[in-house]
């Protein structure tokens, strides 16, 4: 979030923003406003809050292992916190409100923010030099996702975008290409082949529910046709384009039948239930692994006719500003060690999410393992074709959950796109009006 994305918005603007955002937020409204969470305990021992993104707890040991292994005098005590990203940051705010931090906590893209306006997670920079951090070496987009008045709240770590999985087998037997679509329109009219291959209770296509990020995986293709969540503050949601967008995510599930909205996407590509999907890169691994044996996978670049198709999420490490200097200084080693190219070769290569340093791609092992899996690579090559999240996502309290809820209600219930649409927009506004608009600077 760096202020080049906030022209409008001081410093002060966006810590007059920390409470109204923390307080659109259930889980989050009492991030930062009460004087509890403190870390108790050995300072020499390091608790690291994770929800093993992408079933990534055996890899997260090992990267323990190394670390303990270069500084004996420190352990790592890695804590199940949550199944998912909004698990981990309901007991982190829990823990804010009157608990025992962590050191180290996974953030997500959609939760991150609203500490940093808390001040309840710690700017990184002046702990880099002690530390040993060379900022210059994580890819810029994804260390500058974290930036906000010229500071740095968190190191990237788990970090992705969406790609198009599709089954290869399937593509042959219907006849098309060995790749992704070129436009949605193109798709449209592949869709009724690939079902005609499917047949019965599968799909050519799945989309993941509100709960599976079906606000995220949209987003691109909302940009593709010329459409969009928002532009900075100003809601998207009535643009014809973005109607036009809606229809056709109406019309492929609602009328063409090709397509779906599914509560385990990756499961059921994986499984060969589905023809394709588009899920995280950090899916690969487990859609590898389901798919073996069963189906040829191939993964592409979302269509992006006019330009990005895509844009990336996933998540950091932050440290909570609570604890003390000393804990401060040993978690930062510890995010800078388990991220060094070496490291996040190792946790890229096991996960599909992206190596987050420059100089990962040029580690022999990671050049070897793309080599040998250009599926892999395809969302290192997307980058160049992805851009920032939509405010109204992202920024406006809770709003992945509205988007994602009022598209649901369009695949699953048929409703009406502008009526869906308005609903949306409208409690998105209501939400921007009331907690958003009073704080920026006049």
């Amino acid at each position: 979030m760096s202020e080049a994305r906030f022209p409008a918005l001081s410093r002060r603007g966006f810590l007059g923003l920390a409470g109204a955002t923390a307080a659109g937020l259930a889980l989050t409204a009492c991030a930062g406003s009460g004087g509890g969470g403190q870390q108790g305990g050995d300072s020499k021992t390091i608790t690291f809050w994770s929800n093993h993104p992408g079933t990534s707890k055996d890899l997260e040991l090992e990267l323990i292992n190394r670390f303990q292994a270069k500084y004996p005098d420190l352990k790592v005590n890695l804590v199940d916190a949550g199944k998912n990203y909004e698990e981990v940051s309901q007991k982190f705010n829990a823990a804010l409100s009157g608990g025992e931090l962590p050191d180290v906590v996974v953030l997500s893209d959609v939760w991150w923010f609203n500490y940093a306006l808390n001040s309840t997670i710690e700017p990184l920079d002046s702990h880099f030099g002690s530390a040993g951090v060379k900022l210059d070496d994580y890819v810029d987009s994804l260390a500058n996702d974290y930036k906000f008045n010229n500071k740095h709240y968190a190191l990237p770590y788990a970090r992705s975008t969406q790609i198009f999985y599709y089954n290869k087998d399937v593509w042959a037997k219907a006849g098309l290409p060995d790749r992704g679509p070129n436009s949605w329109q193109e798709f449209d009219e592949w869709g009724p082949k690939i079902q005609g291959v499917m047949g019965g209770d599968k799909f050519a296509h799945g989309w993941g529910d509100a709960k599976n990020y079906l606000g995220w995986t949209f987003q691109g293709p909302m940009w593709t046709f010329g459409g969009g969540y928002s532009d900075d503050w100003k809601l998207k949601f009535s643009d014809p384009k973005s109607i036009e967008a809606g229809k056709f995510f109406s019309d492929m599930i609602n009328v063409k039948k090709y397509a779906s909205i599914r509560p385990q996407i990756a499961n059921e590509f994986g499984t060969g239930l589905l023809g394709s999907t588009i899920a995280s890169t950090g899916d690969l691994k487990g859609i590898m692994k389901n798919a073996e044996g069963k189906l040829t996978v191939g993964t592409a670049f979302l269509p992006h006719p006019n330009g990005a198709g895509a844009t990336t999420g996933g998540a950091g490490l932050a440290i909570p500003s609570r604890i003390s200097d000393a804990r401060k200084e040993n978690a930062l080693k510890f995010i800078e060690f388990i991220t060094n190219a070496a490291n996040t070769a190792y946790f890229s290569q096991g996960t599909g999410y992206m190596p987050v340093r420059k100089s990962a791609l040029s580690d022999p092992s990671e050049q070897d393992f793309l080599a040998k899996n250009p599926n892999s690579k395809t969302a290192i090559d997307q980058l160049a074709v992805t851009k920032s999240q939509d405010f109204a996502r992202v920024f406006v309290p809770g709003g992945d959950q509205i988007i994602g809820t009022g598209m649901e209600q369009i695949g699953l219930q048929n409703r009406d796109v502008t009526s869906a649409f308005a609903d949306i927009s409208s409690q998105l506004q209501a939400i921007i009006d009331r907690q958003i608009t009073p704080k920026l600077p006049k």
